[in-house]
Protein backbone atom coordinates (compact mmCIF):
# COMPACT_ATOMS: atom_id res chain seq x y z
CA UNK A 1 0.00 0.00 0.00
CA UNK A 2 1.33 3.49 -0.83
CA UNK A 3 2.68 5.35 2.18
CA UNK A 4 0.21 8.17 1.49
CA UNK A 5 -2.70 5.98 2.46
CA UNK A 6 -1.69 4.10 5.57
CA UNK A 7 -4.79 2.71 7.29
CA UNK A 8 -5.82 4.84 10.26
CA UNK A 9 -6.12 1.97 12.72
CA UNK A 10 -5.29 2.14 16.41
CA UNK A 11 -4.12 -0.75 18.54
CA UNK A 12 -6.81 -2.62 20.44
CA UNK A 13 -10.53 -1.91 20.34
CA UNK A 14 -10.83 1.12 22.65
CA UNK A 15 -11.73 3.38 19.75
CA UNK A 16 -14.05 1.09 17.81
CA UNK A 17 -17.04 3.38 18.29
CA UNK A 18 -15.30 6.47 16.88
CA UNK A 19 -12.47 5.36 14.57
CA UNK A 20 -12.51 5.23 10.76
CA UNK A 21 -12.96 1.92 8.99
CA UNK A 22 -9.87 -0.18 8.37
CA UNK A 23 -8.64 -1.84 5.19
CA UNK A 24 -10.05 -5.17 6.33
CA UNK A 25 -13.48 -3.63 6.82
CA UNK A 26 -13.51 -1.62 3.58
CA UNK A 27 -14.95 -4.24 1.14
CA UNK A 28 -17.87 -5.12 3.44
CA UNK A 29 -18.68 -1.47 4.20
CA UNK A 30 -18.56 -0.58 0.50
CA UNK A 31 -21.04 -3.38 -0.21
CA UNK A 32 -23.32 -2.00 2.54
CA UNK A 33 -22.98 1.46 1.04
CA UNK A 34 -23.92 0.30 -2.46
CA UNK A 35 -26.86 -1.71 -1.11
CA UNK A 36 -28.36 1.40 0.50
CA UNK A 37 -31.20 2.75 -1.70
CA UNK A 38 -30.52 6.32 -0.55
CA UNK A 39 -26.91 6.13 -1.66
CA UNK A 40 -27.99 4.68 -4.99
CA UNK A 41 -30.11 7.80 -5.45
CA UNK A 42 -27.06 9.95 -4.67
CA UNK A 43 -25.09 8.09 -7.33
CA UNK A 44 -27.89 8.65 -9.84
CA UNK A 45 -27.75 12.39 -9.20
CA UNK A 46 -23.99 12.42 -9.58
CA UNK A 47 -24.08 10.19 -12.67
CA UNK A 48 -27.34 10.73 -14.61
CA UNK A 49 -26.33 8.06 -17.11
CA UNK A 50 -27.39 4.68 -15.67
CA UNK A 51 -24.47 2.98 -17.38
CA UNK A 52 -22.06 5.21 -15.47
CA UNK A 53 -23.78 4.37 -12.18
CA UNK A 54 -23.22 0.68 -12.81
CA UNK A 55 -19.66 1.31 -13.92
CA UNK A 56 -18.86 3.23 -10.73
CA UNK A 57 -20.65 0.65 -8.58
CA UNK A 58 -18.69 -2.23 -10.11
CA UNK A 59 -15.48 -0.29 -9.68
CA UNK A 60 -16.24 0.29 -6.00
CA UNK A 61 -17.01 -3.40 -5.46
CA UNK A 62 -13.48 -4.22 -6.57
CA UNK A 63 -11.87 -1.88 -4.03
CA UNK A 64 -9.81 -3.75 -1.43
CA UNK A 65 -8.47 -0.95 0.81
CA UNK A 66 -9.06 2.60 2.03
CA UNK A 67 -6.08 3.82 0.03
CA UNK A 68 -7.40 2.26 -3.16
CA UNK A 69 -10.81 3.84 -2.53
CA UNK A 70 -9.29 7.28 -2.13
CA UNK A 71 -7.12 7.05 -5.22
CA UNK A 72 -9.65 5.33 -7.50
CA UNK A 73 -12.82 7.15 -6.48
CA UNK A 74 -12.46 10.00 -3.97
CA UNK A 75 -9.64 11.84 -5.74
CA UNK A 76 -11.52 11.74 -9.03
CA UNK A 77 -14.73 12.93 -7.38
CA UNK A 78 -12.96 15.85 -5.68
CA UNK A 79 -11.33 16.76 -8.98
CA UNK A 80 -14.78 16.80 -10.58
CA UNK A 81 -16.00 19.22 -7.89
CA UNK A 82 -12.93 21.42 -8.36
CA UNK A 83 -13.31 21.49 -12.15
CA UNK A 84 -17.06 22.11 -12.11
CA UNK A 85 -17.72 24.33 -9.07
CA UNK A 86 -14.49 26.30 -8.52
CA UNK A 87 -12.04 28.41 -10.49
CA UNK A 88 -9.18 26.37 -9.04
CA UNK A 89 -7.43 25.77 -5.73
CA UNK A 90 -4.17 27.47 -4.77
CA UNK A 91 -2.00 26.83 -1.72
CA UNK A 92 0.71 28.60 0.24
CA UNK A 93 2.91 27.64 3.16
CA UNK A 94 2.97 23.90 2.56
CA UNK A 95 6.68 24.08 1.78
CA UNK A 96 7.29 24.96 5.43
CA UNK A 97 6.04 21.57 6.64
CA UNK A 98 8.00 18.34 6.90
CA UNK A 99 6.15 15.83 4.72
CA UNK A 100 7.32 12.96 6.91
CA UNK A 101 5.88 14.41 10.12
CA UNK A 102 2.32 14.48 11.41
CA UNK A 103 0.42 17.56 12.45
CA UNK A 104 -2.82 18.74 14.03
CA UNK A 105 -4.38 21.04 11.44
CA UNK A 106 -6.82 23.44 13.10
CA UNK A 107 -8.68 25.46 10.50
CA UNK A 108 -11.57 27.81 10.07
CA UNK A 109 -14.73 26.03 8.99
CA UNK A 110 -16.76 27.26 5.99
CA UNK A 111 -18.10 24.10 4.29
CA UNK A 112 -19.27 20.89 5.96
CA UNK A 113 -17.61 18.47 3.55
CA UNK A 114 -15.25 20.36 1.30
CA UNK A 115 -12.96 21.98 3.90
CA UNK A 116 -11.45 18.61 4.76
CA UNK A 117 -11.97 17.01 1.33
CA UNK A 118 -10.06 19.78 -0.44
CA UNK A 119 -7.39 19.71 2.28
CA UNK A 120 -6.72 16.01 1.78
CA UNK A 121 -6.70 16.47 -1.97
CA UNK A 122 -4.08 19.24 -1.95
CA UNK A 123 -1.76 17.57 0.55
CA UNK A 124 -2.05 14.24 -1.28
CA UNK A 125 -1.13 15.98 -4.54
CA UNK A 126 1.88 17.45 -2.76
CA UNK A 127 3.22 14.17 -1.42
CA UNK A 128 1.84 14.19 2.12
CA UNK A 129 -0.20 11.54 3.86
CA UNK A 130 -3.91 12.34 3.99
CA UNK A 131 -5.27 13.36 7.38
CA UNK A 132 -7.86 11.83 9.60
CA UNK A 133 -10.96 14.01 9.78
CA UNK A 134 -13.01 14.92 12.84
CA UNK A 135 -16.76 14.90 12.17
CA UNK A 136 -19.67 15.48 14.54
CA UNK A 137 -22.17 12.65 14.89
CA UNK A 138 -24.96 15.19 14.28
CA UNK A 139 -23.98 15.03 10.59
CA UNK A 140 -24.29 11.25 10.42
CA UNK A 141 -27.94 11.54 9.49
CA UNK A 142 -28.16 8.33 7.47
CA UNK A 143 -26.24 5.06 7.47
CA UNK A 144 -24.81 5.77 4.01
CA UNK A 145 -23.26 9.02 5.26
CA UNK A 146 -21.67 7.16 8.19
CA UNK A 147 -20.23 4.52 5.85
CA UNK A 148 -19.02 7.11 3.37
CA UNK A 149 -17.17 9.34 5.84
CA UNK A 150 -15.67 6.47 7.85
CA UNK A 151 -14.40 4.95 4.61
CA UNK A 152 -12.64 8.27 4.11
CA UNK A 153 -10.71 8.35 7.37
CA UNK A 154 -13.25 10.28 9.44
CA UNK A 155 -13.51 9.71 13.19
CA UNK A 156 -16.59 10.66 15.16
CA UNK A 157 -17.10 13.34 17.79
CA UNK A 158 -20.28 12.82 19.79
CA UNK A 159 -22.55 15.83 20.33
CA UNK A 160 -25.57 16.62 22.50
CA UNK A 161 -25.00 14.05 25.23
CA UNK A 162 -25.17 14.29 29.03
CA UNK A 163 -22.36 16.20 30.77
CA UNK A 164 -20.73 13.16 32.40
CA UNK A 165 -20.96 11.14 29.20
CA UNK A 166 -19.62 14.10 27.24
CA UNK A 167 -16.50 14.26 29.43
CA UNK A 168 -15.66 10.62 28.80
CA UNK A 169 -16.39 10.93 25.09
CA UNK A 170 -14.17 14.02 24.90
CA UNK A 171 -11.39 12.25 26.76
CA UNK A 172 -11.53 9.38 24.26
CA UNK A 173 -11.37 11.73 21.25
CA UNK A 174 -8.49 13.63 22.84
CA UNK A 175 -6.57 10.41 23.40
CA UNK A 176 -7.33 9.24 19.87
CA UNK A 177 -5.99 12.46 18.35
CA UNK A 178 -2.83 12.40 20.48
CA UNK A 179 -2.10 8.75 19.66
CA UNK A 180 -2.69 9.38 15.96
CA UNK A 181 -0.15 12.19 15.87
CA UNK A 182 2.45 11.03 18.36
CA UNK A 183 2.43 7.24 18.05
CA UNK A 184 1.03 6.52 14.58
CA UNK A 185 2.48 9.57 12.80
CA UNK A 186 -0.91 10.28 11.19
CA UNK A 187 -2.05 13.88 10.86
CA UNK A 188 -5.48 15.05 12.02
CA UNK A 189 -7.77 17.82 10.77
CA UNK A 190 -10.28 19.43 13.09
CA UNK A 191 -12.36 22.57 12.66
CA UNK A 192 -11.67 25.38 15.09
CA UNK A 193 -15.32 25.39 16.13
CA UNK A 194 -18.44 23.24 16.14
CA UNK A 195 -20.48 24.28 13.12
CA UNK A 196 -19.49 26.45 10.19
CA UNK A 197 -18.69 30.13 10.52
CA UNK A 198 -21.77 31.95 9.27
CA UNK A 199 -20.95 35.60 9.97
CA UNK A 200 -17.40 35.62 8.55
CA UNK A 201 -15.83 35.79 12.01
CA UNK A 202 -13.59 32.72 12.39
CA UNK A 203 -12.98 32.00 16.08
CA UNK A 204 -11.56 28.99 17.94
CA UNK A 205 -13.76 27.47 20.61
CA UNK A 206 -12.15 27.25 24.03
CA UNK A 207 -13.89 23.91 24.60
CA UNK A 208 -11.99 22.41 21.65
CA UNK A 209 -8.61 23.32 23.12
CA UNK A 210 -9.64 22.05 26.55
CA UNK A 211 -10.69 18.76 24.96
CA UNK A 212 -7.23 18.37 23.44
CA UNK A 213 -5.69 18.75 26.91
CA UNK A 214 -7.72 15.90 28.43
CA UNK A 215 -5.15 13.35 27.21
CA UNK A 216 -2.14 15.43 28.22
CA UNK A 217 0.16 13.87 30.83
CA UNK A 218 2.75 16.65 30.76
CA UNK A 219 2.77 20.38 31.40
CA UNK A 220 0.37 22.56 29.43
CA UNK A 221 3.10 23.91 27.17
CA UNK A 222 4.61 20.46 26.53
CA UNK A 223 1.24 18.83 25.95
CA UNK A 224 0.13 21.29 23.29
CA UNK A 225 3.60 21.52 21.75
CA UNK A 226 3.79 17.78 21.05
CA UNK A 227 0.57 17.98 19.00
CA UNK A 228 2.34 20.34 16.56
CA UNK A 229 -0.65 22.58 15.87
CA UNK A 230 -0.79 24.10 12.39
CA UNK A 231 -3.21 27.02 11.96
CA UNK A 232 -4.82 26.56 8.55
CA UNK A 233 -6.82 29.24 6.79
CA UNK A 234 -9.32 28.27 4.08
CA UNK A 235 -10.58 31.08 1.86
CA UNK A 236 -13.46 30.73 -0.59
CA UNK A 237 -13.99 33.56 -3.07
CA UNK A 238 -17.73 32.87 -2.94
CA UNK A 239 -18.96 31.91 0.52
CA UNK A 240 -20.28 28.30 0.46
CA UNK A 241 -24.04 28.36 1.13
CA UNK A 242 -23.72 32.11 1.75
CA UNK A 243 -27.41 32.92 1.33
CA UNK A 244 -28.56 30.07 3.56
CA UNK A 245 -26.03 31.12 6.22
CA UNK A 246 -27.47 34.65 6.27
CA UNK A 247 -30.98 33.20 6.37
CA UNK A 248 -30.03 31.05 9.37
CA UNK A 249 -28.55 34.03 11.22
CA UNK A 250 -31.74 36.03 10.66
CA UNK A 251 -34.04 33.17 11.68
CA UNK A 252 -32.07 32.63 14.87
CA UNK A 253 -32.67 36.24 15.85
CA UNK A 254 -36.34 36.39 14.90
CA UNK A 255 -38.29 33.22 15.55
CA UNK A 256 -36.24 30.88 17.73
CA UNK A 257 -35.13 28.83 14.75
CA UNK A 258 -33.66 25.40 15.51
CA UNK A 259 -31.53 23.79 12.83
CA UNK A 260 -32.63 20.28 11.78
CA UNK A 261 -30.76 17.32 10.24
CA UNK A 262 -32.54 18.16 6.99
CA UNK A 263 -30.88 21.59 7.04
CA UNK A 264 -27.46 19.97 7.43
CA UNK A 265 -28.18 17.62 4.54
CA UNK A 266 -29.18 20.55 2.31
CA UNK A 267 -26.02 22.43 3.29
CA UNK A 268 -23.87 19.41 2.40
CA UNK A 269 -25.55 19.14 -1.00
CA UNK A 270 -25.41 22.87 -1.74
CA UNK A 271 -21.80 23.03 -0.62
CA UNK A 272 -20.85 20.29 -3.08
CA UNK A 273 -22.71 21.71 -6.04
CA UNK A 274 -22.67 25.48 -5.50
CA UNK A 275 -20.17 27.75 -7.24
CA UNK A 276 -17.27 28.71 -5.00
CA UNK A 277 -15.02 30.78 -7.24
CA UNK A 278 -11.36 30.60 -6.34
CA UNK A 279 -10.27 28.66 -3.24
CA UNK A 280 -7.04 29.10 -1.30
CA UNK A 281 -5.43 27.00 1.44
CA UNK A 282 -2.83 28.81 3.53
CA UNK A 283 -0.76 26.61 5.85
CA UNK A 284 0.80 28.36 8.80
CA UNK A 285 3.92 27.38 10.65
CA UNK A 286 3.45 25.32 13.83
CA UNK A 287 2.46 27.19 16.97
CA UNK A 288 5.89 27.90 18.40
CA UNK A 289 7.03 26.23 21.59
CA UNK A 290 8.49 29.60 22.62
CA UNK A 291 4.99 31.09 22.58
CA UNK A 292 3.58 28.16 24.57
CA UNK A 293 6.39 28.51 27.12
CA UNK A 294 5.67 32.24 27.41
CA UNK A 295 2.17 31.46 28.73
CA UNK A 296 3.11 28.23 30.53
CA UNK A 297 2.53 29.59 34.04
CA UNK A 298 -1.03 30.68 33.36
CA UNK A 299 -4.00 28.70 34.75
CA UNK A 300 -5.65 26.39 32.21
CA UNK A 301 -8.51 28.77 31.36
CA UNK A 302 -6.17 31.69 30.73
CA UNK A 303 -3.70 29.48 28.86
CA UNK A 304 -6.26 28.16 26.38
CA UNK A 305 -7.73 31.63 25.88
CA UNK A 306 -4.30 32.94 24.89
CA UNK A 307 -3.71 29.92 22.66
CA UNK A 308 -7.10 30.40 21.00
CA UNK A 309 -6.26 34.05 20.29
CA UNK A 310 -2.93 33.05 18.76
CA UNK A 311 -4.58 30.46 16.49
CA UNK A 312 -7.30 32.96 15.51
CA UNK A 313 -4.81 35.70 14.68
CA UNK A 314 -2.78 33.31 12.53
CA UNK A 315 -5.89 32.09 10.69
CA UNK A 316 -6.90 35.72 10.13
CA UNK A 317 -3.39 36.69 9.04
CA UNK A 318 -3.16 33.88 6.51
CA UNK A 319 -6.71 34.30 5.14
CA UNK A 320 -6.60 35.01 1.41
CA UNK A 321 -8.72 38.11 0.85
CA UNK A 322 -10.60 38.23 -2.43
CA UNK A 323 -11.99 41.28 -4.28
CA UNK A 324 -15.49 40.62 -2.87
CA UNK A 325 -14.10 40.86 0.67
CA UNK A 326 -12.64 44.29 -0.06
CA UNK A 327 -15.80 45.45 -1.84
CA UNK A 328 -17.87 44.41 1.18
CA UNK A 329 -15.54 46.19 3.61
CA UNK A 330 -15.71 49.44 1.66
CA UNK A 331 -19.49 49.18 1.27
CA UNK A 332 -19.90 48.58 5.00
CA UNK A 333 -17.71 51.53 5.94
CA UNK A 334 -18.71 53.86 3.13
CA UNK A 335 -15.10 54.35 2.05
CA UNK A 336 -12.82 53.52 -0.83
CA UNK A 337 -9.98 52.40 1.40
CA UNK A 338 -9.31 49.24 -0.58
CA UNK A 339 -10.43 50.41 -4.02
CA UNK A 340 -7.14 49.26 -5.58
CA UNK A 341 -8.07 45.66 -4.73
CA UNK A 342 -11.19 45.39 -6.90
CA UNK A 343 -12.72 46.56 -10.15
CA UNK A 344 -16.06 48.09 -11.10
CA UNK A 345 -17.04 44.66 -12.40
CA UNK A 346 -16.37 43.18 -8.94
CA UNK A 347 -18.69 45.79 -7.42
CA UNK A 348 -21.45 44.95 -9.88
CA UNK A 349 -21.06 41.21 -9.26
CA UNK A 350 -21.14 41.62 -5.50
CA UNK A 351 -24.20 43.87 -5.62
CA UNK A 352 -25.91 41.22 -7.76
CA UNK A 353 -25.10 38.68 -5.05
CA UNK A 354 -26.66 40.97 -2.43
CA UNK A 355 -29.76 41.34 -4.61
CA UNK A 356 -30.04 37.55 -4.92
CA UNK A 357 -29.84 37.21 -1.13
CA UNK A 358 -32.56 39.84 -0.62
CA UNK A 359 -34.78 38.09 -3.12
CA UNK A 360 -34.23 34.66 -1.56
CA UNK A 361 -34.68 35.57 2.11
CA UNK A 362 -38.18 36.72 3.16
CA UNK A 363 -37.09 39.39 5.61
CA UNK A 364 -36.27 43.08 5.69
CA UNK A 365 -34.09 43.72 2.64
CA UNK A 366 -31.77 46.16 4.40
CA UNK A 367 -31.10 43.66 7.21
CA UNK A 368 -30.39 40.86 4.74
CA UNK A 369 -27.98 43.11 2.82
CA UNK A 370 -26.28 44.20 6.04
CA UNK A 371 -25.59 40.66 7.22
CA UNK A 372 -24.51 39.52 3.77
CA UNK A 373 -22.02 42.38 3.52
CA UNK A 374 -20.74 41.76 7.06
CA UNK A 375 -20.13 38.08 6.25
CA UNK A 376 -17.71 39.08 3.48
CA UNK A 377 -16.23 42.13 5.23
CA UNK A 378 -15.34 40.52 8.55
CA UNK A 379 -12.23 38.68 7.24
CA UNK A 380 -10.81 42.06 6.18
CA UNK A 381 -11.41 43.48 9.66
CA UNK A 382 -9.78 40.45 11.25
CA UNK A 383 -6.82 40.63 8.87
CA UNK A 384 -6.21 44.26 9.84
CA UNK A 385 -6.28 43.37 13.54
CA UNK A 386 -3.96 40.37 13.03
CA UNK A 387 -1.48 42.49 11.07
CA UNK A 388 -1.37 44.96 13.97
CA UNK A 389 -0.91 42.17 16.52
CA UNK A 390 2.11 40.71 14.74
CA UNK A 391 3.53 44.13 13.96
CA UNK A 392 3.74 45.03 17.66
Amino acid sequence: MPELFRPAMMDGTDYDDIRPYTDDEAPEKIRSLLADPAFREVLKKLYPDAANVEKVSNSLLNVKSIGELQTSFVVLFVEWIINNTTKGITISGLENLDHKKSYLFISNHRDIILDSAFLNYVIHRNGMNTTQIAIGDNLLIFDWITHLVKLNRAFVIRRNIAARELLEASRKVSSYIRESIMEKNISVWIAQREGRTKDGNDLTQIALLKMLNLSNKKSLAEGYSELTIIPLSISYEIEPCGISKVAELIRKNTDGYQKTPADDLKSMAYGLTGMKGRVHFSFGKPIMNSFLQSIAELPLNDFVQQLAKRIDHRVHQYYKLWPFNYVAYDLMNGTGEFVENYTSHDIIEFKNMIAAAKESIPYKGEEVAKKFIQMYARPVENSIIAAEVFRS
